[in-house]
């Protein structure tokens, strides 16, 4: 992902950290192999919820799968999805819980829309991804080639 240099990094926070909903849709997420989680604190900016849930997935299928896994998740625990939209292209699905909007996207759709941008004045968290603190490399969305192998 593109930064802005201007910008100083994001501080880390571990899902332990968070406010319960949060906390349960980036375990949900994390459970389908999402990367690149980040929050935005959008509390005091006049938006129309309190924070943005934003997370990556290599594949359309898995931004799908990231979606059903945090609605589902949710659902358990009693927070129903208001809206959902997105879901049949899957390059960015959009769950509102009402007090945050959970954004599923691909690498290409979170790079073009860059929304980390866009709301820049809200406080960014980003929440270590799990392969990252295990020393595995990031998914690369080139996925594996005609022989079985993963391209560089």
């Amino acid at each position: 992902m593109t930064t802005d240099p201007l910008r100083k990094p994001a501080p880390q926070i571990s899902p332990a950290g968070l406010r319960p909903e949060l906390a349960w849709a980036v375990e949900a997420a994390q459970n389908k192999k999402a990367f690149a989680v980040t929050l935005l604190d959008l509390r005091g900016l006049g938006a129309f919820t309190e924070s943005f849930f934003l997370c990556s997935g290599s594949s359309n299928r898995q931004v799908q799968a990231i979606s059903d896994e945090i609605e589902d998740q949710l659902a358990h625990r009693g927070l129903r999805v208001f809206h959902r939209e997105g879901y049949d292209q899957a390059e960015w699905v959009l769950l509102d819980f009402g007090s945050f909007l959970v954004h599923v996207f691909t690498e290409r759709a979170r790079l073009y829309y860059d929304l980390e941008r866009l709301w820049r004045s809200g406080r960014r968290t980003d929440v270590p991804d799990i392969d990252a603190a295990a020393g595995n490399p990031p998914p690369s969305e080139s996925g594996p080639s005609r022989h079985g192998a993963v391209e560089p």
